[in-house]
């Protein structure tokens, strides 16, 4: 494995960075997530621009152009002979000091890592999944933004613990006032009679790039009444059907929330038509390479 540190590749062992970097010491920096399918970077132009974003709001310039960024990323793809590949671009704040002031960092760290990634068994994708409401609440808006793909993810890992002590891989997020906002690392759709709900980003969810293919697949191919809006668990309690969405997961049922059986208990028909529907848009949203 070759990894790609501003600018150089280094081989898997070889490849460090300073302990001072901020982006250890404090989760100081970004991060975005991106896959490949069969040489085509599955939406890299809204990832890379997601990455920008996210970024600007802390207020870190990363050293170098999106063009150069892509050129980079496919390099890298290219570098470990990978036609289908989990893409992690991290951007630190880079070497500073002991003290937390970002001017005190000289250049931002570029990171580009390709691998291979499962994030569920696949028998969970065959059958679906269960997950259960963590105690954690989502960070809110005017802490750390949830809209913000940042290094500092102490808030989803609480979750994540959570989950893994209830038996589950998963863990719906709620926010302050008791909405439900996503998971650990997924995005969340209930589907209630010919309603596709999803909660708005601006209660605390991330925007997710599957997220919007799905509104689109849902809007175009299926004739779903999308709505992003506020919903409660009795939502999901209640629904026909239940999914999550992300880079890593792709697309996942779920048919059970906190004890209780969704639907009928197995992958929904509108789960099913949305994830043969998003693999379909793997094959042609992308820059290839």
């Amino acid at each position: 494995m070759k990894i790609y540190i501003n600018g150089k590749f280094y081989e898997k062992e070889d490849a460090k960075i300073s302990v001072f970097d901020h982006g250890l010491l404090y989760g100081d920096g970004v991060f975005e997530g991106i896959r490949s399918y069969n040489n085509i970077v599955f939406r890299l132009k809204e990832h890379i621009d997601r990455l920008y974003n996210s970024a600007k709001a802390l207020m870190l310039e990363i050293p170098i152009s999106k063009t150069e960024l892509e050129s980079a990323i496919i390099k890298t793809l290219k570098e470990n002979n990978l036609s289908d590949a989990y893409i992690r671009v991290v951007i630190t704040r880079g070497v500073g000091d002991l003290g937390l002031d970002p001017k005190k960092c000289s250049c931002p760290t570029v990171i580009i890592i390709a691998d291979k990634i499962v994030l569920y068994p696949q028998e969970l994708y065959q059958n679906g999944m269960e997950i259960v409401t963590a105690s954690t609440r989502r960070n809110i808006p005017e802490a750390i933004n949830p809209c913000i793909k940042s290094l500092n993810y102490l808030n989803n890992i609480f979750a994540k613990i959570e989950a893994r002590r209830a038996g589950c891989e998963e863990a719906i997020m709620l926010n302050s006032e008791g909405y439900v906002t996503e998971c650990t690392g997924d995005n969340i759709f209930v589907i209630k009679d010919n309603n596709l709900l999803t909660p708005p980003t601006y209660i605390g969810a991330l925007p997710g790039i599957t997220r919007d293919t799905v509104i689109d697949i849902a809007k175009s191919k299926l004739g779903l009444n999308v709505k992003e809006e506020l919903f409660t668990t009795y939502h999901l309690y209640s629904s026909d059907e239940c999914f999550l969405t992300g880079t890593a997961a792709e697309v996942i049922s779920v048919v059970k929330v906190d004890g209780r059986t969704i639907g009928d208990g197995i992958p929904g028909k509108y789960t099913k038509l949305i994830m043969t529907e998003f693999k379909e848009m793997t094959k042609v949203l992308g820059v290839k390479y």
